[in-house]
């Protein structure tokens, strides 16, 4: 009997609770509805406003118009089988070279500061190739031959590290003449009147 008991009592909890559960996900749903979450009120405001948002107009510049007018212009001189008008093209063609834009002054400073440029760049290119020559004959000097009879050879002769060396010598010759070349610009540019600051 207590065992009946015991498990009508828990029936009937769980028949109260069973029945609540409906009421109980109304009253949420419908405050739910009633008090809305801003943040999905936000959202929607949103999305309305870009749909009746106005799409921005084009702005038109100097730069949108000009390569299409310089096209124009030039399919209005040059039509087809009209040699005046290829002429006249032409001419514009060689004006607009000419006028290439006002000339660089030979002793200002971007013109010193491009001739150090070029002349360290090409001392620095030097000098790279010469540390693979170096590293080359490095190698040569160690090389192992497979060959007996070229191996008998190159140590008889040494062709291969001989011709290294004649290139490493060149390549130190030529590094040089670059060194000895950035001193003579140094000293034009003192001459010249140029600030000194030029050559870095």
């Amino acid at each position: 009997m207590r065992v009946w008991m015991k498990n009508s009592i828990i029936i009937g909890v769980l028949c109260m609770c069973v029945a609540g559960l409906p009421a109980r996900a109304q009253s949420q749903s419908g405050s739910q509805q009633s008090g809305s979450d801003p943040v999905a009120d936000a959202a929607r405001k949103a999305r309305e406003d870009k749909k009746n948002a106005a799409k921005p107009k084009k702005v038109y510049t100097d730069d949108d118009v000009k390569p299409a007018a310089a096209a124009a212009a030039t399919t209005a001189t040059a039509a087809p089988g009209d040699a005046s008008g290829a002429g006249a093209t032409g001419a514009a063609g060689s004006q607009k070279t000419d006028d290439s834009g006002p000339k660089e002054d030979p002793n200002g400073e971007k013109a010193w500061r491009k001739r150090f440029k070029e002349q360290r760049d090409k001392l620095a290119k030097a000098e790279t190739e010469l540390d693979i020559l170096q590293r080359e004959s490095q190698k040569s000097q160690v090389q192992y031959y497979p060959d007996p009879q070229k191996a008998l050879s190159e140590q008889n002769t040494r062709k291969d590290v001989n011709e290294k060396n004649a290139k490493i010598a060149a390549k130190q010759q030529e590094i040089a003449q670059l060194k000895q070349g950035l001193e003579d610009m140094e000293t034009q540019l003192r001459k010249s009147g140029g600030d000194p600051g030029w050559a870095r």
